[in-house]
């Protein structure tokens, strides 16, 4: 039975898991090892310059240290469901359904030709990246993954159908379609409860390039493998040697779409390794990446994938928030043009990672600020971000007076419990 005394109620989160882990006498460093952490993601859950790990994590920790009630490292803080798990589209059964129904019976009609499904696409990457053009009392008439869900059942019937029944290069291009018709399903699917979804549509959208012969394909699909199991919060799922195999396939050339997609796959696996605390690795790949979207010039930007300069400096914040870097991240927000990242979406994950950054430092009136911003940006983004859902609450119960207000007007707007 743990310990408990008139003082412990006042003991922070931090306090306690310190307290757990020096009581079974185990260092920092083994306690990251044991969590795939860095030892200063450790040292930051313990200060308080982090809050409290969404429930699965915060159970991993609770057994690494030896806790057996987790109510022991929490004391008088209290978990709601609804914000340390996944919030659900309405349209998810919607897509759900879509991706899981087969068409066993022959279907004579015409396949839709490629350059039709690639114009479809291009309609739909646009609907995806565009500022949400609707808000009313605050809240999202129309967001980006509600755009998308209404498009996806018969962009994907359409894209299947044509990759079955077309022939030679034609058939090729339309598993290309294919793959990237299951590229915006994922990104659909990220933040969402439905992890068996995720994995389905990563491994079919693979599966797709691969059988399209197409090298531009595969890295697609390796980028969005990487980086939808990254921002789902799932490292583990992070695959470093699939995107490196992806970028050795492209071909050596000044081809802008061959430079595009090997700088997303470098920096792929910058994040990946920042995630695990490998910060060499991590700023070495890094690097690479800057290296492609500076040949690509500081204007370009990928029509659908948005890799550019833009991008590659707004994952830098990312990476510096998941080395427990917050100052340095925060020194890169200063220098992000938001103007070269043609995505809402792209731009309210940058404005919440930067407010991640000032949470770390307990600037509770700037993340708040940058927040709200991101909210403007895209409501669907920041409605889903796992980040967001778990630390709204603590803004409203406990940041800075002057803005617990604008915390709890947001929370209620995300439908976030509080």
């Amino acid at each position: 039975m743990p310990e408990h005394t008139d003082t412990a109620p006042l003991l922070t989160f931090g306090q306690r898991v310190q307290h757990a882990r020096e009581r079974v006498g185990l260092t920092r460093a083994v306690v990251a090892g044991l969590m795939d952490q860095s030892t200063e993601w450790v040292k930051a859950i313990e200060k308080g310059s982090i809050g409290m790990p969404r429930l699965p994590k915060l159970l991993r920790l609770a057994h690494v240290i030896g806790v057996e009630d987790i109510a022991e490292l929490m004391g008088e803080e209290r978990l709601a469901v609804a914000t340390y798990t996944k919030a659900e589209h309405t349209d998810l059964p919607t897509v759900k359904r879509a991706l899981t129904s087969y068409r066993l019976a022959p279907d004579d009609r015409e396949p839709e030709p490629v350059d039709v499904l690639t114009a479809r696409l291009r309609r739909a990457w646009q609907l995806w990246h565009d500022r949400d053009p609707q808000i009313t009392h605050g809240r999202t008439v129309e967001g980006n993954r509600t755009r998308i869900a209404r498009l996806l059942p018969d962009l994907l019937a359409d894209a299947q159908h044509s990759a079955r029944v077309l022939e030679g290069a034609d058939r090729r291009r339309a598993l290309v379609a294919l793959a990237e018709t299951y590229h915006l399903a994922q990104l659909f699917l990220s933040f969402q409860p439905a992890p068996d979804l995720v994995v389905l549509t990563g491994d079919r959208a693979m599966t797709a390039a691969q059988d399209a012969d197409s090298p531009r394909a595969i890295a697609g699909a390796a980028w969005y493998m990487n980086h939808v199991h990254r921002d789902a919060g799932e490292a583990a799922e992070a695959r470093v040697d699939l995107a490196e195999q992806a970028a050795a396939l492209l071909p050596s050339s000044e081809d802008p779409e061959h430079i595009a997609r090997r700088g997303l796959l470098y920096l792929a696996v910058a994040l990946s390794y920042a995630k695990t605390g490998q910060q060499g690795d991590a700023w070495r790949y890094w690097d690479k990446a800057d290296a492609a979207a500076r040949d690509l010039g500081d204007d370009y930007a990928h029509p659908w994938l948005i890799f550019g300069r833009g991008i590659v400096t707004g994952y830098a914040i990312t990476m510096h928030n998941d080395l427990m870097q917050p100052v340095k991240a925060l020194e890169v927000a200063e220098t992000l043009e938001l103007g070269r990242i043609p995505s809402a979406t792209r731009r309210s994950y940058h404005l919440i990672e930067s407010a991640r950054a000032h949470g770390m430092l307990g600037e509770g009136t700037a993340a708040v600020s940058l927040l709200g911003k991101a909210f403007r940006e895209s409501p669907e983004t920041i409605q889903y971000n796992l980040h967001t859902r778990s630390v709204l609450p603590e803004l409203v119960k406990s940041g800075p007076r002057m803005v617990r207000d604008d915390a709890l007007g947001l929370a209620r707007d995300l439908g976030v419990p509080v």
